[in-house]
């Protein structure tokens, strides 16, 4: 057994110096790969990819919204059979780039429409389009600069789902100390549509468990978004995350670069300003703002690396 697992190291070692693999996305050889691949789904919805950290994001849905979790597992379920059927690259499958859209869209719909013999065919028809739409995206989406798919079909299917809402009704609240200091984590948790602090911390513990840079990105983008949210005289929305999330994946979304810490802040100021716009179209914002942000910061940097070919004197 021992040979086995030095071999084993050896073998991730090779694959991280490669740049295939690194440390904190090894293939579990104890894992079943439908498992892990469908943990990976759920650990992508926060950019990550780590059987554990979708574990404790199951584990957030099961404690924070148990009503939800059938609908999360068979909208994942769904985009990973789809894949699977259509020979989608099994790379791309284990990493569970096919199954966190139809995890949110699980979640979106168990959500918003009373349980129903029509509700999981409406999940799994979900699932599996949002799985066939990501794949279009990947195939296309070849290069650094290119913009990523992100949660566009989740926010795509969910407008077309929802359709338009109607004004913020919820009842105001005072903040207190408690509430403040739980309003990070309440944000983490309305990545996947929950708005219990536990969950969120036990999403804080997953992407620790993943990134350590991650999850402290995480919290300050989502610290950042409360605060803006007092600033704009709605605590209540402020307190129950809804200004915390998209911050919090615009800052997850562009932090892998040690070198440039400001395209994560950027991120985050980005998110914070186009969400109040949505609220003015009377669009759910879903995490459209996330999306938009991260875009415009790609954008950005793909116009500032375009090689300037105007000069005579530069070579091609």
């Amino acid at each position: 057994m021992s040979n086995i697992n030095q071999m084993w190291e050896l073998a991730c070692l090779r694959g991280g110096q490669l740049g295939l693999i690194d440390s904190t996305q090894m293939h579990n050889p104890t894992c079943p790969d439908w498992a892990e691949a469908l943990l990976n789904g759920f650990s992508q919805i926060f950019l990550q990819r780590h059987p554990l950290c979708g574990l404790l994001c199951l584990l957030a849905i099961l404690i924070g919204a148990p009503a939800l979790l059938g609908g999360a597992l068979l909208g994942g379920v769904a985009g990973l059979l789809t894949a699977q059927r259509r020979g989608y690259p099994k790379a791309e499958r284990q990493a569970g780039l096919y199954s966190y859209n139809g995890v949110l869209l699980g979640l979106l719909i168990s959500q918003h429409f009373a349980w129903s013999a029509l509700v999981p065919p409406l999940i799994l028809a979900c699932g599996g389009l949002s799985a066939i739409l990501t794949r279009h995206w990947l195939k296309y989406a070849t290069q650094p600069l290119d913009l990523p798919a992100y949660t566009a079909p989740f926010v795509g299917l969910g407008w077309l789902l929802l359709g338009q809402v109607p004004q913020n009704t919820l009842a105001l609240s005072e903040p207190d100390t408690v509430a403040i200091l739980a309003a990070p984590f309440t944000g983490l948790g309305q990545i996947m549509l929950l708005d219990q602090p536990l969950a969120g911390v036990l999403i804080a513990l997953g992407l620790l468990l993943a990134d350590r840079r991650a999850v402290a990105w995480a919290l300050g983008g989502a610290t950042l978004g409360m605060l803006a949210g007092l600033w704009l005289n709605d605590a209540t929305g402020a307190l129950l995350g809804l200004h915390s999330y998209n911050p919090a994946l615009a800052a997850l979304a562009l932090c892998s670069s040690r070198r440039q810490p400001w395209l994560p802040l950027l991120g985050i100021g980005l998110a914070i300003l186009l969400t109040p716009g949505f609220g003015a179209l009377h669009l759910p914002a879903l995490t459209a703002p996330f999306i938009l942000a991260c875009w415009l910061v790609r954008a950005g940097q793909r116009m500032l690396h375009k090689p300037h070919m105007d000069s005579p004197y530069e070579s091609p």
